[in-house]
């Protein structure tokens, strides 16, 4: 009826001040995932994702899949992105979690959009950070295409 209670200090990671534990659960190896406003502690990560450096999320009881996403480059107004491996988490109590990791990734992509280009395509993503005003611009090529400077006007008035 009153939730969960308060993540146990030996699960809780290193928050920074303005951060704040929105959800958490246990994973089966007797660790924690940890959801905070600012994005998600994983297991084997010493630092915390961010809500905008998450490609996607998917849930099934009881394991929650999470794809991470990199920084590979940089144009002029954005940041290339290229996903990194996936990780796999076993959860043994889900809780709210799967539900506040999947609504925080939603609300971080302030829009998207698939442009096909010549030799394959590209996505530009408007990705709102946690903390912070304002977008960030994410461009991520498809698989087989070869990534190059991208005019994000130019792209934007041919959509």
């Amino acid at each position: 009826m009153f939730g969960r209670g308060r993540l146990p200090r030996a699960l809780r990671p290193a928050l920074a001040r303005d951060e704040r534990v929105v959800a958490w659960a246990s994973t089966s190896d007797g660790r924690a995932i940890v959801v905070t406003n600012l994005g998600l502690w994983l297991p084997d990560r010493t630092e915390r994702l961010g809500w905008h450096h998450i490609h996607r999320a998917a849930w099934s009881d009881p394991v929650l899949s999470v794809v991470p996403a990199a920084e590979v480059g940089a144009g002029e107004g954005y940041v290339v992105m290229a996903d990194e491996p996936s990780v796999v988490i076993s959860l043994d109590d889900p809780d709210d979690v799967p539900l506040e990791v999947r609504n925080r990734v939603n609300r971080s992509v302030a829009s998207t959009t698939h442009h096909d280009l010549p030799q394959g395509g590209v996505r530009v993503v408007a990705r709102r950070v946690p903390g912070r005003n304002g977008i960030v611009w994410h461009v991520r090529f498809d698989d087989e295409t070869e990534p190059f400077p991208v005019d994000l006007q130019a792209l934007s008035a041919s959509a």
